[in-house]
Parts: C-alpha cells; structure tokens; sequence
C-alpha cells in the first residue's frame, strides 16, 4: 500500500517539474483512447441493435447470397433473427452457406435458412422462383437485390448477346422479380424492396456501355416503383456504391493512373462488403430512400455531370485519351 502511495507522489512529482502543455498531454491522452474505444464499442453496439431490431422474425430475400456482400448480409441477418431465404445460381455452395450459418449460431434464438436456386440470366425460370419464394414462408418482408455483372469492353466490341445477358441480369431479371413478389407485399400493405447498384446508374464511365445501360434502367425502374407503393406502405431504398470489394483487404495496385480511373479502380474508392452490410442494415432501420455510398471525387463527379455537364464529358474525353496514350507508350 505504502510502495502505491509513495509511486503516486513520485508521479505528480514528475508531472510538476514538466512543461505545463506535456502535463495536459500526459494527463488527456489516456482519457482520448478511452473515450475513442468507447465510441467504437457504443457503435458496434448500436449497429448490433439495429440489425436485430430490423430483421427480427421477418422475412428478408437476399438474391445472391453467394457473393462477398451476400455472405457478408446473410451472417448479420441471420444473427439477427430474420427468416433467411438465400438465393444464388450453385446449389452446393448455398447449402455450405447455410451449414455454416447454423454452426456459428444459437439455434435457439436464429431460424433456419431457406435456399432458392436462382440465375437471371435464365429469365424462363423466374415464375417458378417467385413461387419458391412464398412458399418458404407464405411471405416476405424484405427484398434485397445485391446480384450484378459487370462488363468492361468499348461500345463497339460488344455483342448483342452480351448486352441482352447483362440486361436480363442487372434490370430484366430484378424488375421481373419484383414485379412477381408485390402482389404479396401490397396484400399485407407493408414491405421494403433495396436495390444495390452502382453509381453507374447516375453517371458513366468509359468502356461501360451496356453495363452502365442497365444500370441505369434498374435505377430508374425503382425510382418510379417507389412512388407508385407509397399508398401501400411499402418502401423502395436503392443504395448506390462505387465498387463492392470481395474482401476487405482486396487492392488495385496496378490501375491506372488517370484522373478519370480514381472514378472506378477497385481501391481506396471502393467499399468492402461489411461496410456495404452496415450501410444495408441502416437503410432498413431509417427507411431512406436513396444512398450514396462513395468518396468524395466521385460525388463530385456525380453533381458535376448535373450542374455542369459540358465539363463533366470534357473530362470523361481527356480520361479515354489519356488511357489511350498510356497503352502506347
């Protein structure tokens, strides 16, 4: 006790013989990490909540559970107590999924996960999908369309093949679906569809023809369905990011260079898929309408291409020529 005491005055000894502002240093230091670990854990507490108190004993549809994203949301849903169904185009890999989600969980407080084999690149199977779905639970609650491919290629190398593909998989496809699951929805009056897009379907970048097409053609189908099922208490969010990354470590090292590339390279301008997740769960929780999930240079790319768009193509043109360039050095 005396060692304690006598180590106590040694200190505030000290502390009077320093320089008064490496005193407050010394003094205020401790106290800023623990009030910054305290704002961490009192966040990834309320995140916690949110994600339970959302998707508690409701039913949520993720249409491809297999992506990083996917994974990513069917782990925080199912701890939270919803009534999964995931869906994806391989049958064994669902089913792995799904183990795994019983085997890291408190069977007694999380439910079972449904599967549905889903592909929109088959758009003949999806009444027999939408079928499937309801007859999991009888219902739905909440309706995430996190499915996408990407095509990168310049206008004129891709075929009309390719462009069918990517429109049956990035609007056809989750505007059928939806279209088939409303009547549901609309019946109980109550309801959340959420759109995951890309910021493509609000601007364009070089090389993405197609894909920004049917970006934008999603972005605008659920733009003017959220109008129409507000009379029915149903919500309609889109969030639109930059890039999903397929792990949160994932990089770019070699992209270009360009001004116009930090618009689309993978990393640091991309969000890895809990980010994304938590960026979902709030969405469902406040029931915004639109997110935009990105950095700064894209978001002023983004109002740019409305408020001054002769400088925006100026500096999409400069981006190709510059790319151009660099291949034939």
């Amino acid at each position: 006790m005396d060692s304690n005491v006598t180590e106590l005055e040694n200190f505030w000894n000290i502390l009077q013989t320093m320089d008064p502002v490496w005193s407050a240093t010394v003094l205020l230091l401790p106290c800023v990490v623990v009030l910054t670990a305290g704002c961490f854990y009192l966040y990834s507490f309320i995140m916690g909540l949110l994600s339970k108190t959302s998707v508690r004993n409701k039913v949520v549809v993720l249409t491809d559970a297999l992506s990083g994203l996917g994974k990513e949301c069917a782990g925080v849903f199912h701890r939270g107590g919803a009534r999964l169904i995931l869906c994806g185009k391989n049958w064994e890999k669902l089913e792995e999924l799904a183990d795994e989600l019983a085997s890291a969980s408190d069977p007694t407080v999380t439910f079972p996960s449904k599967l549905v084999l889903l592909d929109f690149g088959d758009m003949d199977s999806l009444p027999e999908v939408t079928s499937e779905i309801l007859e999991c639970y009888g219902c739905l609650d909440v309706l995430i369309f996190n499915s996408g491919m990407k095509v990168k290629a310049p206008a004129q190398s891709v075929s009309l093949e390719m462009d069918k593909l990517l429109m049956d998989n990035n609007y056809f496809g989750p505007a059928t679906l939806a279209k088939g699951l409303l009547p549901s929805m609309i019946s109980r009056r109550t309801g959340h569809l959420l759109l995951v897009s890309s910021i493509q379907g609000k601007l364009t970048v070089p090389f993405r023809s197609a894909y920004a097409a049917s970006k934008h053609a999603v972005q605008a189908f659920f733009d003017c369905l959220r109008a129409e099922m507000e009379e029915y208490g149903i919500s309609v969010s889109t969030i639109n990011t930059t890039f999903i990354s397929g792990s949160a470590s994932s990089s770019n090292a070699g992209a270009s260079r360009s001004i116009w590339s930090l618009l689309y390279t993978k990393k640091p301008l991309g969000v890895s898929p809990d980010e994304a997740t938590t960026e979902i769960v709030k969405t469902l929780s406040s029931r915004r309408k639109e997110v935009v999930v990105a950095p700064s240079l894209p978001k002023v790319a983004l109002y740019t291409r409305s408020f001054f768009p002769d400088l925006f193509f100026a500096v999409v043109a400069a981006g190709v020529k510059s790319a151009a360039v660099a291949e034939n050095m």
